[in-house]
């Protein structure tokens, strides 16, 4: 691994650390869309197709993220009050808990993160790394 390009070790730690928060999401009946569309939904109810514009997925593949957080009662559908037609997702009290466990587990879990766990000039580095490649 010494001899291997800095990319390369970048796409090989993401696959790792993928992996092993993949499986401690599983623990608690979340994937990865599930928990982004909970974090989205921590700002207060949304109809499915703006939580799908927001979390940047199909409408498709949200209504399957929400049948799945449904059944595990991390959300609840309600009747829109504007628009009787429709009906908005909103975060239960578990979906609450779910959600704050997983950002425990993220902060300090060295399961997921290895040694680096809150290694702050990493994250920094990180953050800077992700804008400079995205434009932003």
């Amino acid at each position: 691994m010494a001899s291997w390009p800095t990319g390369r070790l970048l796409s090989a730690a993401a696959r790792l650390v993928e992996q092993r928060w993949t499986a401690r999401l599983e623990t608690l009946g979340l994937s990865h869309a599930g928990l982004i569309a909970l974090h989205t939904l921590r700002g207060g109810p949304l109809s499915q197709r703006a939580l799908a514009r927001r979390c940047q997925v199909t409408d498709q593949t949200m209504s399957r993220t929400l049948d799945r957080l449904s059944r595990s009662g991390y959300v609840t559908r309600v009747p829109d009050p504007l628009d009787g037609r429709r009906s908005l997702a909103r975060l239960t009290p578990a979906g609450e808990d779910v959600l704050a466990t997983s950002e425990q587990i993220a902060r300090d879990d060295s399961s997921v993160i290895g040694a680096l766990g809150g290694d702050a000039a990493f994250r920094r580095q990180l953050i800077e790394l992700i804008a400079h490649l995205s434009g932003s």
